[in-house]
């Protein structure tokens, strides 16, 4: 989905936004966030590792709650009330990954790279902490974890 909303408002530096069971594109997100007042870009990719806390991780499956894409957006009119952000883009993905794939991919886009980074860190923290998607791990030696909040 990507995101239109009036000039002048945090809404409108929201480009994309998105929770989705397709594969990710880094590309996708990148291009949304992109804007010509802006002097840096700093873009987060989330990936799926072979280990978790010493276990070997088999695959894993994230899932979301309705109200997810509410919730991202919430976080990210957050980020842009109080950074001088000009355009934030992210996506997540629930469903089965394998190890490798992209889970989450963010980006933000601010007149300086100093402030691109700190948005953009911020952007993924508090997606993290706030936004309702919890990941299954499977591990290699059969067991399984439920972790909140990604």
């Amino acid at each position: 989905m990507t995101e239109a909303s009036a000039p002048g408002t945090t809404r409108d530096v929201i480009r994309l936004i998105g929770v989705r069971e397709t594969p990710l594109s880094v590309d996708e997100v990148l291009a949304a966030a992109g804007d010509p007042a802006a002097g840096g870009t700093a873009v987060f990719v989330g990936t799926v590792r072979d280990h978790d806390h010493a276990r070997a991780v088999h695959r894993l499956s994230y899932s979301a709650h309705p109200t997810v894409e509410r919730e991202l957006r919430a976080v990210m009119e957050k980020v842009a009330a109080d950074l001088p952000v000009r355009a934030l883009a992210a996506l997540h993905r629930v469903g089965d990954l394998e190890i490798g794939d992209i889970a989450v991919v963010v980006a933000a886009s601010c007149p300086h790279r100093a402030e691109a980074f700190d948005a953009c860190r911020r952007l993924i923290d508090d997606l993290k902490a706030q936004v309702p998607i919890w990941k299954h791990q499977t591990f290699a030696d059969g067991g399984d974890e439920w972790v909140g909040a990604c």
